[in-house]
Protein backbone atom coordinates (compact mmCIF):
# COMPACT_ATOMS: atom_id res chain seq x y z
CA UNK A 1 0.00 0.00 0.00
CA UNK A 2 2.77 2.62 1.35
CA UNK A 3 4.52 1.60 -2.60
CA UNK A 4 1.28 2.45 -4.07
CA UNK A 5 0.78 5.66 -2.32
CA UNK A 6 4.20 7.17 -3.48
CA UNK A 7 3.70 6.20 -6.57
CA UNK A 8 0.31 7.84 -6.64
CA UNK A 9 1.94 11.06 -5.21
CA UNK A 10 4.77 10.80 -7.48
CA UNK A 11 2.65 10.69 -10.62
CA UNK A 12 0.23 12.89 -9.56
CA UNK A 13 -0.45 15.50 -12.17
CA UNK A 14 -0.26 13.20 -15.09
CA UNK A 15 -3.12 11.16 -13.13
CA UNK A 16 -5.08 14.09 -12.94
CA UNK A 17 -4.92 15.04 -16.58
CA UNK A 18 -5.72 11.19 -17.62
CA UNK A 19 -8.42 11.55 -15.30
CA UNK A 20 -9.34 15.04 -17.03
CA UNK A 21 -9.18 13.16 -20.20
CA UNK A 22 -11.27 10.08 -19.07
CA UNK A 23 -14.29 12.24 -18.24
CA UNK A 24 -14.16 13.97 -21.41
CA UNK A 25 -14.11 10.65 -23.62
CA UNK A 26 -17.03 9.43 -21.35
CA UNK A 27 -19.00 12.40 -21.48
CA UNK A 28 -18.88 12.55 -25.13
CA UNK A 29 -19.15 9.30 -26.42
CA UNK A 30 -21.68 8.29 -23.80
CA UNK A 31 -24.09 10.97 -23.11
CA UNK A 32 -26.43 9.44 -21.43
CA UNK A 33 -24.09 9.00 -18.85
CA UNK A 34 -24.16 12.85 -17.78
CA UNK A 35 -27.04 13.27 -15.71
CA UNK A 36 -25.61 10.15 -13.51
CA UNK A 37 -22.15 11.56 -13.27
CA UNK A 38 -24.37 15.16 -12.20
CA UNK A 39 -26.13 13.41 -9.29
CA UNK A 40 -22.44 11.76 -8.40
CA UNK A 41 -20.83 14.96 -8.28
CA UNK A 42 -22.00 16.57 -4.74
CA UNK A 43 -21.27 12.84 -3.08
CA UNK A 44 -17.86 12.32 -4.63
CA UNK A 45 -16.96 16.08 -3.51
CA UNK A 46 -18.08 15.25 -0.21
CA UNK A 47 -16.08 12.13 0.04
CA UNK A 48 -12.63 14.18 -1.51
CA UNK A 49 -13.49 16.86 1.44
CA UNK A 50 -13.98 14.51 4.43
CA UNK A 51 -10.91 13.25 3.52
CA UNK A 52 -8.94 16.13 2.91
CA UNK A 53 -10.70 17.78 6.23
CA UNK A 54 -9.25 14.42 7.73
CA UNK A 55 -5.99 15.49 7.31
CA UNK A 56 -6.42 18.76 8.55
CA UNK A 57 -6.22 19.04 12.75
CA UNK A 58 -9.37 20.70 14.00
CA UNK A 59 -7.31 22.92 16.61
CA UNK A 60 -5.10 24.41 13.35
CA UNK A 61 -8.17 25.56 12.31
CA UNK A 62 -9.61 27.34 15.28
CA UNK A 63 -5.80 29.04 15.33
CA UNK A 64 -6.44 30.18 12.15
CA UNK A 65 -9.34 32.33 12.79
CA UNK A 66 -7.10 34.54 14.53
CA UNK A 67 -5.26 34.96 11.21
CA UNK A 68 -6.45 38.29 10.65
CA UNK A 69 -3.48 39.10 8.29
CA UNK A 70 -4.14 36.26 6.08
CA UNK A 71 -8.15 36.44 6.06
CA UNK A 72 -8.09 39.81 5.24
CA UNK A 73 -5.75 38.95 2.11
CA UNK A 74 -8.02 36.55 0.84
CA UNK A 75 -11.15 38.81 1.28
CA UNK A 76 -9.29 41.33 -0.55
CA UNK A 77 -8.50 39.35 -3.13
CA UNK A 78 -11.38 37.73 -4.03
CA UNK A 79 -13.80 40.78 -3.54
CA UNK A 80 -12.12 43.72 -4.32
CA UNK A 81 -9.10 42.20 -6.48
CA UNK A 82 -11.41 39.53 -8.54
CA UNK A 83 -14.68 42.03 -9.41
CA UNK A 84 -12.29 44.67 -10.99
CA UNK A 85 -10.15 42.07 -13.24
CA UNK A 86 -13.84 39.74 -13.68
CA UNK A 87 -15.44 43.32 -14.85
CA UNK A 88 -12.70 44.04 -17.44
CA UNK A 89 -12.75 40.46 -18.80
CA UNK A 90 -16.31 40.74 -19.26
CA UNK A 91 -16.01 43.61 -21.58
CA UNK A 92 -15.22 40.85 -24.35
CA UNK A 93 -18.53 39.61 -24.24
CA UNK A 94 -20.81 42.35 -23.45
CA UNK A 95 -22.63 41.87 -26.53
CA UNK A 96 -23.64 38.78 -25.22
CA UNK A 97 -25.96 38.83 -22.48
CA UNK A 98 -26.35 35.41 -22.08
CA UNK A 99 -22.27 35.04 -21.39
CA UNK A 100 -21.82 38.42 -19.72
CA UNK A 101 -24.35 36.72 -17.21
CA UNK A 102 -22.61 33.33 -17.12
CA UNK A 103 -19.03 34.97 -17.41
CA UNK A 104 -19.67 37.04 -14.25
CA UNK A 105 -21.80 34.84 -12.47
CA UNK A 106 -19.32 32.35 -12.05
CA UNK A 107 -16.14 34.91 -12.06
CA UNK A 108 -17.65 36.66 -8.77
CA UNK A 109 -18.02 33.59 -6.67
CA UNK A 110 -14.79 32.06 -4.85
CA UNK A 111 -14.90 28.39 -4.22
CA UNK A 112 -15.49 27.31 -1.00
CA UNK A 113 -15.06 23.07 -1.78
CA UNK A 114 -12.35 21.71 -3.93
CA UNK A 115 -9.66 25.20 -3.34
CA UNK A 116 -9.08 23.34 0.30
CA UNK A 117 -7.70 20.06 -1.78
CA UNK A 118 -5.49 22.11 -4.27
CA UNK A 119 -4.18 24.16 -1.62
CA UNK A 120 -3.52 21.03 0.72
CA UNK A 121 -1.73 19.26 -2.57
CA UNK A 122 0.43 22.48 -3.79
CA UNK A 123 1.88 22.78 0.18
CA UNK A 124 -0.63 25.53 0.91
CA UNK A 125 -2.19 26.43 4.63
CA UNK A 126 -5.16 24.37 3.93
CA UNK A 127 -6.30 24.78 7.60
CA UNK A 128 -6.33 29.28 6.77
CA UNK A 129 -8.65 28.31 4.18
CA UNK A 130 -10.79 26.22 5.76
CA UNK A 131 -10.87 28.45 8.25
CA UNK A 132 -11.71 31.56 5.91
CA UNK A 133 -14.61 29.32 3.86
CA UNK A 134 -17.88 30.88 6.44
CA UNK A 135 -16.65 34.17 5.97
CA UNK A 136 -16.11 33.36 1.67
CA UNK A 137 -19.99 32.09 1.55
CA UNK A 138 -21.49 34.40 3.25
CA UNK A 139 -20.00 37.37 1.66
CA UNK A 140 -20.55 36.13 -1.86
CA UNK A 141 -24.35 35.75 -0.92
CA UNK A 142 -24.32 38.82 -0.26
CA UNK A 143 -21.82 40.91 -2.64
CA UNK A 144 -22.67 38.71 -5.49
CA UNK A 145 -26.25 40.15 -6.07
CA UNK A 146 -24.43 43.69 -5.39
CA UNK A 147 -21.91 43.23 -8.09
CA UNK A 148 -24.20 41.84 -11.00
CA UNK A 149 -26.63 44.83 -10.17
CA UNK A 150 -23.79 47.24 -10.77
CA UNK A 151 -21.79 45.24 -13.62
CA UNK A 152 -25.42 43.74 -15.93
CA UNK A 153 -28.09 45.56 -14.58
CA UNK A 154 -31.17 44.64 -12.31
CA UNK A 155 -32.65 42.17 -14.26
CA UNK A 156 -29.89 39.47 -13.49
CA UNK A 157 -30.15 40.01 -9.90
CA UNK A 158 -34.19 38.71 -9.72
CA UNK A 159 -33.12 35.11 -10.32
CA UNK A 160 -30.10 35.07 -7.49
CA UNK A 161 -31.70 32.41 -4.64
CA UNK A 162 -30.15 31.78 -1.42
CA UNK A 163 -30.74 27.56 -1.17
CA UNK A 164 -27.65 26.50 -3.71
CA UNK A 165 -25.34 28.44 -1.31
CA UNK A 166 -26.82 27.23 2.14
CA UNK A 167 -27.14 23.37 0.48
CA UNK A 168 -23.54 23.30 -1.00
CA UNK A 169 -22.13 24.77 2.54
CA UNK A 170 -23.93 21.86 4.48
CA UNK A 171 -23.63 19.18 2.51
CA UNK A 172 -19.94 20.34 1.08
CA UNK A 173 -18.41 22.06 4.27
CA UNK A 174 -20.86 21.11 7.24
CA UNK A 175 -21.35 17.30 7.08
CA UNK A 176 -17.81 15.98 6.15
CA UNK A 177 -16.17 18.62 8.67
CA UNK A 178 -18.17 17.17 11.44
CA UNK A 179 -17.77 13.62 9.96
CA UNK A 180 -13.68 14.24 10.36
CA UNK A 181 -13.99 15.75 13.61
CA UNK A 182 -15.76 12.29 14.77
CA UNK A 183 -13.30 10.34 13.11
CA UNK A 184 -10.47 12.86 14.72
CA UNK A 185 -11.75 12.07 18.34
CA UNK A 186 -12.41 8.26 17.70
CA UNK A 187 -8.57 8.23 16.62
CA UNK A 188 -7.56 9.41 19.54
CA UNK A 189 -8.70 6.32 21.67
CA UNK A 190 -10.01 3.87 19.38
CA UNK A 191 -7.62 1.88 16.88
CA UNK A 192 -10.59 1.86 13.86
CA UNK A 193 -10.65 5.61 14.10
CA UNK A 194 -6.81 5.65 13.28
CA UNK A 195 -7.40 2.98 10.28
CA UNK A 196 -9.78 5.26 8.57
CA UNK A 197 -7.59 8.17 8.74
CA UNK A 198 -4.88 6.13 7.30
CA UNK A 199 -7.00 4.59 4.22
CA UNK A 200 -7.68 8.32 3.66
CA UNK A 201 -4.78 9.09 3.51
CA UNK A 202 -3.83 6.81 0.79
CA UNK A 203 -6.85 7.42 -1.08
CA UNK A 204 -6.48 11.68 -1.44
CA UNK A 205 -5.23 11.19 -5.30
CA UNK A 206 -7.54 8.60 -6.26
CA UNK A 207 -10.54 10.59 -4.62
CA UNK A 208 -9.60 13.73 -6.70
CA UNK A 209 -9.14 11.44 -9.80
CA UNK A 210 -12.23 10.29 -9.72
CA UNK A 211 -14.07 13.87 -8.65
CA UNK A 212 -12.03 15.09 -11.80
CA UNK A 213 -13.57 12.18 -13.65
CA UNK A 214 -17.14 12.74 -12.84
CA UNK A 215 -17.14 16.43 -12.73
CA UNK A 216 -15.77 17.33 -16.49
CA UNK A 217 -17.80 13.86 -17.66
CA UNK A 218 -21.56 15.60 -16.17
CA UNK A 219 -20.96 18.24 -18.03
CA UNK A 220 -18.31 17.94 -21.30
CA UNK A 221 -21.31 17.21 -23.68
CA UNK A 222 -23.18 19.78 -22.59
CA UNK A 223 -20.24 22.45 -23.67
CA UNK A 224 -19.52 20.30 -26.83
CA UNK A 225 -23.29 20.95 -28.45
CA UNK A 226 -22.26 24.92 -27.88
CA UNK A 227 -18.42 24.19 -28.45
CA UNK A 228 -18.56 27.32 -31.21
CA UNK A 229 -20.40 29.82 -28.69
CA UNK A 230 -18.25 29.21 -25.92
CA UNK A 231 -15.16 29.47 -27.56
CA UNK A 232 -15.46 33.55 -26.72
CA UNK A 233 -15.10 33.15 -22.79
CA UNK A 234 -12.06 29.90 -23.03
CA UNK A 235 -9.39 32.56 -23.09
CA UNK A 236 -10.80 34.57 -20.91
CA UNK A 237 -11.40 32.32 -18.05
CA UNK A 238 -7.79 31.32 -19.05
CA UNK A 239 -6.26 34.60 -18.38
CA UNK A 240 -8.59 34.73 -15.52
CA UNK A 241 -6.61 32.40 -14.08
CA UNK A 242 -3.27 33.43 -15.12
CA UNK A 243 -3.94 37.40 -14.01
CA UNK A 244 -4.77 35.56 -10.57
CA UNK A 245 -1.82 33.69 -10.02
CA UNK A 246 0.12 37.10 -10.22
CA UNK A 247 -2.53 38.57 -8.01
CA UNK A 248 -1.91 35.89 -5.58
CA UNK A 249 1.56 36.37 -5.67
CA UNK A 250 1.66 40.19 -5.29
CA UNK A 251 -0.64 39.78 -2.55
CA UNK A 252 1.09 37.31 -0.85
CA UNK A 253 4.06 39.74 -0.72
CA UNK A 254 2.68 43.15 0.09
CA UNK A 255 0.65 41.03 3.17
CA UNK A 256 4.18 39.48 4.42
CA UNK A 257 2.66 35.70 4.33
CA UNK A 258 4.38 33.04 4.81
CA UNK A 259 5.07 30.70 1.43
CA UNK A 260 1.97 28.26 2.63
CA UNK A 261 -0.39 31.42 3.53
CA UNK A 262 0.56 32.82 -0.15
CA UNK A 263 -0.29 29.83 -1.98
CA UNK A 264 -3.93 29.79 -0.43
CA UNK A 265 -4.02 33.13 -1.54
CA UNK A 266 -3.05 31.95 -4.97
CA UNK A 267 -5.30 29.05 -5.09
CA UNK A 268 -8.41 30.78 -3.54
CA UNK A 269 -7.85 33.76 -6.06
CA UNK A 270 -7.96 31.95 -8.50
CA UNK A 271 -10.52 29.37 -8.36
CA UNK A 272 -14.73 29.79 -8.51
CA UNK A 273 -17.82 28.48 -6.82
CA UNK A 274 -18.96 27.17 -10.15
CA UNK A 275 -20.83 23.84 -8.80
CA UNK A 276 -22.91 26.22 -6.44
CA UNK A 277 -23.49 28.87 -9.00
CA UNK A 278 -24.24 26.77 -11.86
CA UNK A 279 -28.16 26.33 -10.43
CA UNK A 280 -28.80 30.25 -10.29
CA UNK A 281 -27.12 29.74 -13.92
CA UNK A 282 -30.14 26.87 -15.07
CA UNK A 283 -32.86 29.19 -12.88
CA UNK A 284 -31.85 32.13 -15.54
CA UNK A 285 -34.88 33.09 -18.44
CA UNK A 286 -34.44 31.52 -21.87
CA UNK A 287 -33.21 34.24 -23.84
CA UNK A 288 -29.69 33.96 -21.48
CA UNK A 289 -29.69 29.67 -22.42
CA UNK A 290 -26.15 29.74 -22.65
CA UNK A 291 -25.16 31.18 -19.19
CA UNK A 292 -25.15 27.88 -17.56
CA UNK A 293 -22.90 26.54 -20.15
CA UNK A 294 -20.63 29.22 -19.54
CA UNK A 295 -20.80 28.44 -16.24
CA UNK A 296 -19.47 24.62 -17.11
CA UNK A 297 -17.12 26.13 -19.36
CA UNK A 298 -15.09 27.67 -16.07
CA UNK A 299 -15.27 24.42 -14.37
CA UNK A 300 -13.60 22.79 -17.31
CA UNK A 301 -10.90 24.87 -17.58
CA UNK A 302 -10.17 25.61 -13.99
CA UNK A 303 -9.80 22.12 -13.45
CA UNK A 304 -7.35 21.84 -16.09
CA UNK A 305 -5.87 24.90 -14.71
CA UNK A 306 -5.96 23.70 -11.31
CA UNK A 307 -3.39 20.38 -12.59
CA UNK A 308 -1.06 22.87 -14.22
CA UNK A 309 -1.34 25.30 -10.72
CA UNK A 310 0.09 22.62 -8.74
CA UNK A 311 3.38 22.99 -10.96
CA UNK A 312 3.18 26.58 -11.09
CA UNK A 313 2.51 27.27 -7.71
CA UNK A 314 5.56 26.21 -5.94
CA UNK A 315 7.81 26.99 -8.82
CA UNK A 316 6.97 30.75 -8.07
CA UNK A 317 6.88 30.34 -4.28
CA UNK A 318 9.73 28.85 -2.05
CA UNK A 319 9.09 26.21 0.32
CA UNK A 320 10.94 27.01 3.94
CA UNK A 321 11.78 23.12 4.76
CA UNK A 322 10.38 24.43 8.66
CA UNK A 323 6.94 25.43 7.65
CA UNK A 324 4.55 22.59 9.59
CA UNK A 325 1.68 23.51 6.99
CA UNK A 326 3.44 21.83 3.81
CA UNK A 327 2.11 18.51 3.65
Amino acid sequence: MRAAVKWWERHQVALYVAAIGTGIAVGLIWPPVAPVLSRATNPALALLLFATFLGVPLIEVGRAFRDFRFLGTVLVVNFMAVPLIAFGLSRFVADDQGLLVGLLLVLLAPCVDYVIVFTGLAGGARARLLAATPLLMLLQIVLLPAYLWLFVGSDAVEHIELEPFVEAFLILIVIPLTAAAIVQTLARRHRVGRVIEEVFAAAMVPLMMGTLAVVVGSQIAGVGSQAVVLLRVVPLYAAFLAIMLLVGVAAGRVARLAVPETRAVMFSGATRNSLVVLPLALALPAPLAIAPLAVVTQTLIELVGMVVFLRLVPALTRTPQSDPDIH
